[in-house]
């Protein structure tokens, strides 16, 4: 990453059933919300786009560190994620906190966390914090 210019994240999917796989009669959860953190990202100015194998085969074929990468693991290996070129995460989709932290957004700017052991009740309490951010 250089220090004059925001990195480029990059991430190669396998093949799915559509451009986002947030399609279908069965959701896959990991997918919408490594959805909602790209929009999230993408929000916060940050370059980061998505492949996904059986739409933009060409993409795949384009980049030669990519090429060598389904060689050695295959499809089953993707997703792959670069930043500016360099594989940062295979295997899965990484956190919203961990790309925040490649794209460098300020710690400030990453999501908050939590350990998901709060009571339902306390979720969207004025209060309680939980899931929806509100005060604690």
């Amino acid at each position: 990453m250089s220090a004059t210019s925001a990195p480029v994240i990059r991430v190669y999917e396998p093949a799915l059933c559509c451009a986002t796989g947030v399609c279908g009669p069965e959701l896959d959860q990991a997918l919408v919300q490594f959805t909602a953190d790209l929009d999230h990202l993408r929000g916060r100015g940050v370059d980061i786009l998505r492949y996904n194998l059986a739409i933009d085969p060409s993409e795949f074929a384009a980049n030669p560190l990519v090429r060598d990468y389904l060689k050695v693991a295959g499809s089953a290996g993707l997703p792959l994620t670069l930043v500016d070129g360099v594989t940062v995460g295979t295997g899965s989709y990484l956190s919203r906190a961990t790309l925040s932290r490649y794209a460098g957004l300020a710690a400030a700017d990453a999501p908050v966390e939590t350990s998901g052991d709060q009571p339902d009740e306390l979720c969207c309490t004025p209060r309680g914090g939980g899931r929806h951010g509100l005060l604690r």
